[in-house]
């Protein structure tokens, strides 16, 4: 069973309610995203590694600690999971960025792929996947099948609103990546929306609705 972070900080759950109002604008939910992304970043990365490092301060050497190695690979599922890239990258600028595509059949309400491209270093990286939200799971567990068939192994898996379905289709299928949740919703409706969500979150983040 995977790793399962629920995040109940006062800020990541204000926050959140502001994203899943109606009368949010596309402007303000863009921002909200990026900045809901920051906070999660900051403690769903407190496990990468560090060495010692000599550096020299206006007063005298010393020994600190910085990021060691290879650090960090960030791949949005698109379209929505572009929403949350600069998050991460406003603290992690040197991190590399890959993309896959994907879309959902409206039929079959399967996920089809359309596009991937990955740093040719993925496999030295820890890989933060991407996408604001979670729900039956389809996407994101092709997504990281797609990964790991590159070489990807250190994967964990962003997203903002996750429906019980989803993280269960998830952990079942990738045993072995982390996952870290803003919040988890009550269930997904015939449509396989997730409820009370936030609406289509790409709509929401370009304008396209």
């Amino acid at each position: 069973m995977s790793n399962i972070t629920i995040f109940d900080h006062p800020l990541i759950q204000h926050k959140t309610s502001l994203l899943r109002q109606k009368s949010t604008t596309n402007k303000e939910f863009r921002e909200l995203v990026e900045e809901i992304t920051m906070l999660m970043c900051y403690e769903s990365l407190r496990d990468l590694p560090l060495e010692d490092v000599e550096i020299e301060t206006p007063i005298t050497k010393t020994t600190q600690k910085m990021l060691k190695g290879k650090k960090l690979a960030v791949v949005p599922i698109l379209r929505a999971g572009l929403g949350m890239v600069n998050g991460l990258l406003r603290l992690v600028p040197s991190a590399k960025v890959g993309h896959i595509g994907m879309y959902r059949d409206e039929v079959t309400m399967q996920p089809m792929e359309y596009y991937c491209k990955l740093p040719a270093d993925i496999d030295k990286r820890l890989i933060v996947v991407v996408d604001p939200m979670l729900a039956t799971g389809g996407s994101a567990i092709d997504a990281v099948r797609q990964i790991k068939s590159y070489g990807g192994n250190q994967i964990k898996f962003l997203c903002l609103i996750a429906a019980p379905e989803g993280i269960k289709a998830l952990s079942e299928a990738h045993p072995d990546i982390d996952i870290f949740c803003a919040n988890v919703d009550q269930g997904l409706n015939e449509n396989c929306y997730i409820v009370p969500g936030l609406g289509d979150a790409g709509d929401r983040i370009f304008g396209t609705k």
